[in-house]
C-alpha cells in the first residue's frame, strides 16, 4: 500500500487569522477544482474551533462556486446560537474576495436517557476480506482505488465491484468501506470532520448507478450542488466504516442521493443527503 500523498490532518489544521477568521490550505494545484470534501471538512473544523464542549450534531451546505486550487479559503465564522443545548455556526469560504460555498453547522450537548433507535445495517462482505479477495483493485472508469488514495488521503472498498464496468443497479443501493488513509488523534471533532470530508466522494454514484453508467463515465457531467449531514454517534473516521448509497430521484438535470454510515458492529453513526447537477454530455 503505497504512502498517501494527501495528509488529512494537515488539510483540517487550519490557520486562526483573527477572532472567527481562518484560513485553510488548499490541495495540489494540479486538481482542476476544490473537491467539496475538503471545502465541507475546513468548514466544520473552523466552526469547531469556536464551540466548547460540544460536537457538532449536524451540517448543511451550499456550493456557490468553484474552489481554484492554486489559492487558499478564507472561512468567515457567525456565531448565531449559544444556549444551554444547542449552539449554531454559519461559516462561508471565500476565494477571491467572494463566497465559494456557505454552510451551517449546529452543534449539541450530550444528554442522557434520551430515546435511542436506528436502522439496521446491510449484510455486506467485512472490508478485510473484500481486500484479501483483491476485489478493491477493480478499475474504475477513470480512478483507481490507488489514485483515490494517494490524491484524496482515503481508502475506499467498494462491495458492488460491477457498477465499475456499467453494471445497472436498479434501486441505486450501493456499498463501499472507506477510512481516513492515515491515523488521527483521538479528538472526536477532528474524526467528525474527516468523515465530513471522505462522506462527500462518491455519493452521486447511486444516482448514475441506476442507468447502468460507471463512476466517472465522461459521458456524465456531475456536479455537487448542496450537501446535508447529521452525526449520530461517536467513531472513528480513520477506522472501517460501511458507506450505504441510494438515490430515490433524479429529475430536470439534478439528482439525489442519500447515503448511511455505520460501523462494523452496526451502529449507525451519520447520514448523508446530497443533492447534485447531473446531465448528459454533448
Amino acid at each position: 500500500m503505497s504512502k498517501n500523498l494527501v495528509d488529512l490532518a494537515v488539510i483540517l489544521d487550519l490557520e486562526l487569522i483573527e477572532l472567527n477568521l481562518f484560513r485553510g490550505k488548499s490541495p495540489s494545484a494540479s486538481s482542476r477544482v476544490v473537491f467539496g470534501g475538503h471545502v465541507i471538512g475546513q468548514a466544520l473544523v473552523s466552526a469547531c474551533q469556536t464551540v466548547e464542549g460540544r460536537l457538532p450534531h449536524s451540517l448543511h451546505c451550499c456550493f456557490i462556486r468553484p474552489g481554484d486550487p492554486q489559492l487558499p479559503i478564507i472561512y468567515r465564522v457567525e456565531r448565531l446560537r449559544d444556549d444551554k443545548r444547542y449552539s449554531t455556526r454559519c461559516v462561508v469560504a471565500i476565494q477571491h474576495g467572494i463566497a465559494i460555498c456557505s454552510t451551517m453547522i449546529s452543534f449539541h450537548a450530550d444528554e442522557q436517557g434520551a430515546i435511542d433507535h436506528q436502522d439496521k445495517m446491510p449484510d455486506v462482505a467485512g472490508a478485510e476480506r473484500l481486500i484479501s479477495e483483491a476485489v478493491s483493485k477493480a478499475p474504475t472508469f477513470v480512478e483507481t482505488s490507488e489514485f483515490i488514495r494517494r490524491n484524496y488521503g482515503v481508502e475506499l472498498v467498494p462491495v458492488e465491484c460491477g457498477r465499475y464496468l456499467g453494471q445497472r443497479i436498479d434501486d441505486g443501493r450501493l456499498h463501499c468501506w472507506m477510512k481516513i488513509g492515515k491515523r488521527l488523534p483521538d479528538d472526536p471533532a477532528l474524526h467528525a470532520c474527516a468523515l465530513a470530508y471522505a462522506s462527500d466522494y462518491s455519493l452521486l454514484d447511486g444516482v448514475t448507478a441506476r442507468h447502468g453508467r460507471a463512476p466517472f463515465d465522461r459521458r456524465i457531467a456531475l456536479v455537487s450542488l448542496d450537501h446535508s449531514m447529521w452525526f449520530h454517534r461517536r467513531f472513528r473516521a480513520d477506522d472501517w466504516l460501511l458507506y450505504v448509497h441510494e438515490s430515490p430521484s433524479a429529475q430536470h438535470g439534478r439528482g439525489l442521493a442519500r447515503g448511511l454510515i455505520f460501523t462494523p458492529d452496526g451502529r449507525l453513526v451519520a447520514s448523508v443527503a446530497q443533492e447534485g447537477s447531473v446531465r448528459e454530455r454533448p
